[in-house]
């Protein structure tokens, strides 16, 4: 772990490095409070902090000002090293900040189980920081494929297609969805679909740009957001990922698996200021053509096209046969 020392006199600082060195701590050593805050305030800075009291530029407690006026960083647990013992200098020192006090001269071994102390603490945070993220992918993920789960692909759609009617520039929206899906559960077990799906999810993200948007949209259907998409390259983008998903066998449990994806495309330049449901549903009809015409192709959703979608119980057949 690495710790910071902060004093102006440098038989102290030596005498700190020596016993913080031997118990071995990686030691970053300052001579005042103003080189010790720009260390501490570093994104990669040290966690630990020994702060002697007085000291040019910027006092001990004055760093810890600095220190937690700073955030997005990780928490630094700070000592404040002095000679000053009244109560009201304790108070003043743990209000600026501080999160113990050692008096000089102090113990080695004092000094060494408070620094356990921090240490401690600092490990509870970094749970709790880890416990939070995971509680954040989860509720933001799907759990098979760990792709963005459908409220939150849809909320990142919402907010795509507003920004690319504000900058006038288009927005592919790609419905995909695994042909003959059903099949493979059943031939092969919910394992090895769920296989299949995993290796889906890993093609589409290494098929799109780092800021495209790629979701489960429940199923074996997935919602590929392409961003700032011009309309002269969609479909030929939209044919890549297909061919992405086509070209070779899912490998699974049960051995290679062959399988095709259709995919429904919509130019969101195309449609005007329409809901994002709608558009959907738009991508959808266009979908079912994909798969009325063979499957394993592209569709294009156009404006301009009657709706070829099915009545709702036809369409239910279809989906079943998917």
């Amino acid at each position: 772990m690495r710790i910071l020392v902060a004093d102006d006199e440098m038989m102290s600082r030596k005498l700190l490095l020596k016993t913080l060195e031997r118990a071995g701590y990686e030691v970053t050593a300052v001579e005042n409070g103003r080189l010790a805050a720009e260390q501490l305030c570093l994104p990669d800075g040290p966690r630990l902090a020994l702060l002697d009291w007085v000291m040019p530029e910027l006092d001990g407690p004055g760093v810890c000002r600095e220190v937690r006026k700073t955030k997005h960083q990780s928490y630094v647990y700070m000592v404040l090293l002095t000679s000053k013992e009244s109560k009201e200098d304790v108070v003043a020192g743990l209000e600026s900040g501080a999160d113990d006090y050692l008096i000089k001269p102090f113990d080695p071994e004092e000094l060494k189980a408070r620094l356990r102390t921090g240490l401690r603490i600092l490990n509870l945070e970094d749970r709790l920081i880890e416990a939070r993220e995971e509680m954040r992918f989860q509720a933001t993920h799907d759990g098979l494929t760990s792709l963005w789960n459908r409220g939150v692909i849809m909320d990142l759609l919402g907010r795509e297609l507003a920004r690319s009617r504000r900058e006038h520039v288009s927005t592919a929206i790609l419905m995909c969805d695994l042909d003959h899906f059903k099949s493979v559960n059943d031939t092969y077990g919910h394992v090895t679909g769920d296989d299949v799906l995993k290796e889906t999810a890993k093609r589409l993200l290494a098929s799109v740009r780092s800021y495209d948007f790629v979701g489960r949209y429940g199923g074996e259907e997935f919602l590929v957001v392409l961003n700032n998409c011009k309309p002269a390259f969609a479909f030929a983008r939209a044919e890549e990922i297909c061919k992405a998903i086509s070209q070779k066998p899912m490998p699974s449990s049960s051995g290679p698996i062959p399988i095709t994806m259709s995919l429904g495309l919509l130019l969101s330049q195309e449609w005007g200021f329409r809901p994002v449901e709608e558009l959907l549903h738009e991508a959808d009809v266009a979908l079912y053509a994909a798969k009325a015409a063979g499957r394993n192709c592209v569709k294009l959703a156009s404006p301009t096209t009657p709706s070829l979608a099915p009545e709702p119980q036809e369409q239910e057949h279809i989906r079943m046969r998917r």
